[in-house]
Parts: C-alpha cells; structure tokens; sequence
C-alpha cells in the first residue's frame, strides 16, 4: 500500500497510499530512486474494501479473508514463542528504579519499550497500584528496568539517527522542518532534522513515548515519504537512574 509518482525527468517520489490505515510507506523509506523507478503498487490508490469488491468478482478465494495482524513471513502465532524457537533465552531480574528485584524476565530481547502487557508481575501488591512498564534495559548487567505509571523516564525530547537515507538522494536541506514516525501505526509528528553527514538529530516539537534505538525514524511531507534511517540513541526527559 502505496504511491509512486514519477516525473517526465524520471525522478520518483514515494507518496503515502490512499488507503491511510493500510499505508506501508514506513517499510520503504530506505529504498532509492534506482529500486523505485521501476516498482509498481498497483493497490495503492485503492481502499481495502474496493480490493476487496475486485477480488470477490474475480472468484478470489482470499476476497473475504481476515485482515492479517501478524509477521507476514511467520504467520499468525506467537511472537514470542516463534523467537524461542531460534534465539537462546538469557532469564533475569526485573528491578524498578529503586534497584529493587520485581520479578523475572525471560530474555531482554523478548521486551520493548513502553510495554504493559505480559510482564507478569501486575499482582503486585507493593507500590502506588498503577500498571508497570518497561522503561529500559541494562544489556552489561542483563536487567529490564520497570516503573509503575508513565513517568518522564518513558518519553524522550529528541532522538540521534545514522545512515539516514532519502529517497531523493539527499536531504530537503542541512535543516528542516517535517513530520515524523517512529514506529508504523504512529500518528505523524512534528520534527526538526539537523543533518550531519549522513546522520541527523531529530528535535521533537512534542515528549515522545517510547521512542526504542533500533527501530526507524520516517520523514513526511505531507503525503510525501522523504526517508529515514534507524535510531541510534534518544534524549529522555529524564534520565534512568537506579537507587
């Protein structure tokens, strides 16, 4: 799900599909204008339910199938289970800011930040009654780092990305104003990029939640993809700090 236009000197641009809740431009963004110019969507002006009126005429036996909320290439199933299958689990402590052990964790790996949900340890009857997040990891010392309630340590002011990418070959300008992504289903943020090299600090306009190193930062314009390129660090509103 997305657009391309291309213009009478052959240049391509990457526009968001029409279809905004399916739109997938922020797995493209790292993609050049050699891949483009020959690519093809050919559902991205099209919204989900006029596919889905196209398939059923046409006697397609997917026309009617459940929307996938899966991995494409593992299925529906498990995440978690399906990573066990390949990489070795490193059990250990969860601990809150105090330094004090919460609980277990089955592997670092297995845990993003902002997370709620599955880990384990909502019976517990210690603390302020809020629900616990993850909040950051010790890699060295193998800790998940947790918190009841979103406090500052869950949100960050800016975010420093390397090997950043554009799909015009190079950046609007060595500063610029735009909007942003930093995971898929987020809504767009505003930003300012500084460019340096090829990597860029990213100032938010806004706190941003969760925002994890390791995943990507996508730039728009408007209906327009400009690039992105991983995130490397984050500045939090507040640094974590045990004991």
């Amino acid at each position: 799900y997305a657009r391309l236009n291309k213009a009478a000197d052959g240049r391509v641009t990457l526009l968001r599909a029409k279809d905004l809740n399916k739109d997938q431009t922020y797995f493209l963004a790292g993609l050049t204008q050699a891949q483009l110019k020959n690519a093809i969507f050919p559902v991205g002006d099209m919204l989900k339910p006029e596919l889905r009126r196209i398939a059923e005429e046409a006697q397609l036996p997917n026309a009617k199938k459940k929307d996938s909320t899966g991995i494409c290439f593992i299925g529906e199933r498990n995440f978690k289970k399906f990573l066990m299958q390949y990489l070795p689990a490193k059990p250990g402590d969860m601990i809150d800011l105090s330094g004090r052990v919460i609980g277990r964790h089955d592997g670092l790996m297995y845990y993003t930040l902002g997370q709620r949900r599955g880990l384990g340890i909502g019976g517990q009857r210690e603390g302020s009654g809020e629900s616990w997040f993850v909040i950051g990891k010790d890699m060295e010392k193998n800790l998940l780092i947790v918190q009841q309630g979103e406090h500052e340590e869950l949100f960050s002011l800016g975010l420093e990305a390397n090997k950043v990418s554009f799909i015009e070959g190079e950046p609007p300008a060595r500063e610029f104003e735009c909007t942003a992504k930093f995971r898929y289903r987020q809504s767009d943020q505003k930003v300012k990029v500084t460019m340096h090299g090829d990597g860029c600090t990213v100032d938010f306009a806004e706190p941003q939640r969760a925002v994890t190193p390791g995943q990507w930062v996508v730039f728009y314009d408007g209906e327009e993809c400009l690039g992105g390129g991983p995130i490397d660090a984050t500045r939090p509103m507040k640094e974590i700090k045990i004991g």
